[in-house]
């Protein structure tokens, strides 16, 4: 008897994105079309708009739309072209298992790095609070910000004193990186005005860890990923600002 295979369940942004290819695939929504709201489409499928925010960016990514920010998202021209069949849901894609949605991903960091923050106002090593300003100085909001605030984040974690927690945020931080929906997401909505927001937001963080302040850092953390995410979910037809 051969063995069976392991059988993994589809992410809830893919099935629902397989839902709206299905709608497309059958003529319901046209080439030019502009779909209707995150709203309405989370209430008639009744789940969260951040899930169908991943699903909007998850067809963007296959062809389906076309995703316009400060417009709305429209139905691709290619995607006439496709093959029709019944109900599709999109296939995971090749990453090991790690296709993170990023909304769980931030979400999931809103519980974990506010209170590395804290700990790491009250045990960093001057060293490492010398690491942590380096990072934050070399945050160049014209050159390579997403790389200067990865190092930000990971120089505190790394000053936490607790291994396991780093450890933790560390890897968090290697799944937005494989996401694909995560990076898309980011493209559409970090502009340069994000960037120097975060920077002023890092500012907060790394003055309350200077001056050993646990709560003030934990707050600054907090407030900080609280407005990646806010600025994450700003509507496809507004202009992000």
């Amino acid at each position: 008897m051969g063995s069976l295979q392991a059988v993994s369940a589809p992410r809830l942004y893919r099935i629902i994105a397989g839902q709206i290819a299905g709608r497309i695939l059958a003529g319901e929504f046209r080439a030019g079309d502009r779909l209707p709201s995150e709203r309405d489409l989370a209430e008639q499928l009744q789940v969260s708009r951040a899930s169908v925010r991943e699903a909007l960016i998850a067809l963007e990514l296959e062809g389906y739309v076309d995703v316009r920010v400060g417009a709305g998202v429209f139905v691709s021209p290619g995607a006439a072209h496709r093959q029709p069949q019944p109900q599709p849901i999109l296939p995971e894609p090749e990453t090991g298992g790690d296709d993170m949605g990023p909304f769980d991903l931030l979400e999931t960091r809103l519980l974990v790095e506010p209170e590395c923050a804290a700990l790491a106002a009250q045990v960093a090593l001057p060293r490492q609070i010398a690491v942590i300003e380096a990072a934050h100085r070399a945050m160049n909001t014209l050159e390579e910000p997403a790389r200067h605030d990865r190092e930000f984040h990971l120089s505190i974690a790394a000053a936490c004193g607790n291994v396991a927690l780093a450890s933790t945020i560390s890897h968090l931080w290697t799944l937005s990186l494989r996401s694909p929906v995560y990076s898309r997401l980011e493209a559409h909505f970090v502009t340069q005005s994000v960037w120097e927001q975060a920077h002023r937001e890092h500012e907060k963080i790394l003055t309350a860890i200077t001056q050993r302040d646990p709560g003030r850092a934990r707050h600054a953390m907090h407030d900080h990923l609280v407005g990646i995410l806010a600025r994450l979910r700003a509507d496809f037809s507004r202009v992000a600002l």
